[in-house]
């Protein structure tokens, strides 16, 4: 019984279908305005709507990448793929996360050059395609608010709409300026700042997805607080060959050896090692756990095993 109850705290199961159509609906209307306002960046002249049309076509990638990641993790787990497609979020948004700077290196540049060669922009085309920029990505962070709050995928492309609409709001001043001062220099400007902007926030995502897709355990978890509980067990001598890593945003995977002080039978073993994982997900939110029991085993005690310096 209490493995049930075991499971049931720790394993997390998502209704994806309303999600995906969530995705789909913003997918959708971010398509339209990067239309939109590519063809206004064109035909105005101006350099910050084609950077925030730019910013917005990164988000249809984004929301693209989410949709197409959260259809994967839906698929069933066989033979071949034993942890089913539950990395394809973490992939998106890395692979995202990278575009995104490549795109911002590339608007500094052209703004850069813009500074020295002014242009003269349309502003009344600015101004209405800001406002319509607005309206959507406005309308999509608040389609998306639920979804994101538990899903470091969704998170990431609900932000990046947010800052789209940030975005357009600048768009709009900048339209605004150029259209009551003729101060063209002002939309190379934003240019730069959507852009330094884009760079600063991918960088974070770039970091995490990384340390994930390397499987670096997750910062906040510490390896010596676990060793230290587990070893408060009364039969539990140490426990040693320790990894963790985190599979997606909600899977966090432990396996490690458990020394016992006695040579316990079996079924008392399993009931230690079931307490074990008990303690594990109650204070850790570590949720698969796999633990090996020794009984007068030979190999290395260190808490973190170096394997190459053991197969031989």
């Amino acid at each position: 019984m209490a493995h049930e109850h075991h499971h049931g705290n720790c394993h997390h199961h998502h209704h994806g279908d309303l999600k995906g159509k969530k995705l789909l609906l913003s997918i959708l209307l971010n398509t339209t305005i990067t239309l939109a306002q590519i063809v206004g960046g064109i035909i105005s002249g101006s350099l910050s709507l084609i950077s925030d049309a730019l910013h917005n076509l990164s988000d249809v990638i984004s929301l693209v990448l989410s949709y197409v990641a959260n259809r994967l993790t839906q698929k069933k787990y066989t033979v071949e793929t034993t942890f089913g497609y539950k990395r394809a979020e973490i992939m998106a948004a890395f692979i995202n996360a990278v575009i995104l700077i490549g795109v911002a290196l590339f608007l500094v540049k052209e703004a850069f050059e813009r500074l020295y060669e002014p242009v003269v922009i349309d502003s009344m085309w600015v101004i209405v395609l800001a406002i319509l920029g607005i309206a959507v990505n406005g309308g999509s962070v608040l389609l998306l608010r639920k979804e994101a709050k538990d899903n470091m995928n969704i998170q990431a492309a609900s932000l990046h709409l947010f800052f789209d609409m940030i975005t357009s709001v600048a768009v709009l001043l900048g339209g605004i300026a150029i259209y009551t001062a003729q101060v063209y220099w002002v939309d190379s400007l934003l240019s730069v700042l959507i852009a330094i902007y884009l760079v600063y926030s991918s960088i974070g995502l770039v970091t995490r997805t990384l340390k994930i897709l390397m499987q670096f355990a997750p910062q906040n978890i510490d390896i010596k607080a676990i060793e230290e509980q587990v070893c408060q067990i009364k039969p539990i001598a140490n426990i040693h060959h320790v990894h963790l890593w985190q599979l997606n945003d909600k899977e966090i995977h432990l396996e490690a050896h458990i020394d016992f002080k006695e040579d316990l039978k079996l079924s008392e073993a399993c009931q230690y090692i079931r307490q074990v994982e008990e303690l594990l997900c109650a204070q850790f939110s570590i949720n698969h756990v796999t633990l090996q029991a020794e009984y007068g085993c030979t190999d290395s005690k260190e808490l973190i095993v170096d394997e190459r310096k053991h197969h031989h």
